[in-house]
């Protein structure tokens, strides 16, 4: 019976030791996951912020467009009349 009881002596360090290193690790993942919803709710925030004012980094102009004309080129490429007079370019996606 005494060397049931030394037996289990040598393993509680050893279940110490895992059990800490498990809790750092869960620590550590929760850190990180809270770190990158701050980044994922930022680069969302970007994105809402320049679809409603149309101004992506490059983009164009859209102030004075009537809405089927935002329509027409975000879903199909196509310029309004008027810009294709100044442009001489037809931009057109996808061939529609």
């Amino acid at each position: 019976m005494e060397g049931e009881h030394d037996c289990c002596k040598n393993k509680s360090g050893e279940r110490g030791f895992k059990s800490y290193l498990l809790v750092g690790i869960v620590a550590l993942v929760v850190l990180v996951s809270v770190f990158q919803s701050f980044q994922i709710n930022s680069l969302k925030g970007n994105v809402v912020k320049n679809q409603v004012t149309g101004n992506a980094v490059g983009g164009i102009d859209m102030n004075g467009w009537t809405d089927d004309e935002r329509m027409q080129y975000e879903h199909h490429g196509i310029l309004p009349a008027r810009l294709q007079q100044n442009n001489k370019q037809t931009s057109q996606v996808g061939n529609c």
